[in-house]
């Protein structure tokens, strides 16, 4: 199996670079765990945001997680084929769809919430408490998250 080439090492040190390094480990070691509990990243994504927000219309659910529409659709056609959601005519305006999450969906994303929490602790595994501490709050920090600019998870 071919290895890919180290990158220059003006990159390797460009923190934007390295973010993205550690970002993509992160969401490797996240799908890996999801998988495992038979969830893709998306469908966690939406069927989390759904415990969160329902009942919830099909569209603002999809604005609320930053999915196209047609995509929402289909994740949470295969969220309900799996008696994850339940999707209704809502009872305020009978044009949209409200999606509820099941209690099978609630166990699952209790599940999926520890399986994610352990995947990260082994990304930060090389990080002591107080290391891992600073590190979450300078990313918060950089990120916006903080400022209120982005508060997708």
């Amino acid at each position: 199996m071919p290895t890919t080439p180290p990158a220059p090492s003006t990159i390797r040190t460009l923190p934007s670079w390295l973010l993205g390094r550690a970002a993509a480990r992160g969401r490797g070691l996240v799908a890996d765990a999801l998988a495992r509990e038979g969830l893709k990243m998306w469908h966690h994504v939406v069927l989390s945001a759904v415990a969160d927000l329902g009942p919830v219309a099909q569209a603002e659910l999809g604005r609320s997680v930053s999915l196209d529409p047609k995509d929402v659709v289909g994740v949470i056609n295969d969220l309900q084929a799996e008696g994850l959601v339940d999707r209704a005519p809502d009872p305020t305006d009978r044009r949209k769809n409200a999606i509820t999450i099941t209690d099978g969906g609630r166990r699952l994303v209790t599940r999926c919430a520890a399986a994610a929490e352990r995947a990260n602790d082994d990304l930060l595994a090389p990080l002591s408490a107080a290391e891992r501490e600073r590190f979450l709050a300078m990313l918060t920090r950089i990120s916006g998250v903080d400022e209120g600019r982005d508060d997708r998870a």
